[in-house]
């Protein structure tokens, strides 16, 4: 049976590219049909009436017809476009890079619906609560989980012993932590305080909710940014360039402060 040529998914806009003198490609996240790329012919011109509805950041409902190479946006209606998001810089910076990870860690076409559940409930709670430093190592741990990288975290990967209630090491290069002794014979392992190890188990046992309840000073926060950072870091074999940004932000903040 021949596939239908008009098709709709909800979708989220996780990347934009210039087509042409008014149209662009768009990169989509949908929870049938895993990211997909498709064509919005015209929407970059002033009078377009599907620009607002398919802009970065936004939860649509949108229907694609067919082509050749790309599929073409026909139609698009805002299921929720999380204004918050587009009208602060810090929680701009903060989408963007979720959205970015996202495209940086899946392929075209992998249907995974859990992941597009975590990308959408992670736009919905930075546009809602206080607590997006913590938000983000969620989704990082989560993101790497779903992508078959999740990190262990209960045992020392090398002699299998369960890790002691002491500073231990993580290692970005074998994703796992280490005990005290063999974390010393691993060039590339970090030490990772008591805390937040805890921290990160927390995050890989408990729900959304739970975690945003979860209280940690500016100095756990740092090191636990730094540890998925790494982690990060090394699978993609690159910085995350949003990334950046959130650290150029900190660093203004900082100087404003100073």
């Amino acid at each position: 049976m021949p596939r239908p040529r008009n098709y709709q998914t909800e979708a989220i806009i996780i990347k934009k590219t210039k087509l042409g003198e008014a149209d662009r490609i768009l990169t989509l996240y949908t929870p049938d049909l895993g990211k997909i790329q498709a064509v919005a012919r015209g929407v970059r011109r002033p009078k377009s009436k599907m620009a607002g509805h398919l802009e970065l950041l936004t939860h649509s409902q949108v229907t694609l017809a067919r082509g050749r190479n790309l599929d073409i946006i026909i139609g698009s209606q805002t299921i929720n476009g999380f204004l918050p998001l587009k009208t602060d810089l810090w929680l701009t910076s903060y989408g963007l890079y979720v959205t970015e990870l996202v495209n940086q860690f899946t392929a075209d076409h992998i249907e995974d619906e859990t992941l597009f559940r975590l990308l959408l409930d992670t736009l919905q709670a930075l546009s809602e609560t206080n607590n997006r430093e913590l938000l983000l190592r969620y989704f990082e741990i989560h993101l790497l989980e779903s992508s078959g990288y999740r990190p262990q975290l209960q045992e020392c990967v090398t002699c299998h012993q369960p890790l002691e209630p002491v500073t231990n090491f993580f290692c970005a290069s074998i994703g796992s932590t280490l005990c005290p002794v063999c974390g010393l014979n691993q060039s590339f392992a970090r030490p990772i305080s008591v805390n937040a190890l805890k921290v990160l188990r927390f995050i890989l046992g408990k729900d959304f909710n739970a975690v945003g309840r979860l209280k940690i000073d500016a100095t756990l926060s740092d090191e636990l940014e730094s540890i998925t950072r790494s982690y990060l870091k090394y699978l993609l074999e690159r910085e995350v360039k949003s990334a950046n940004w959130l650290d150029e932000l900190k660093e203004q903040i900082k100087k404003s402060k100073g």
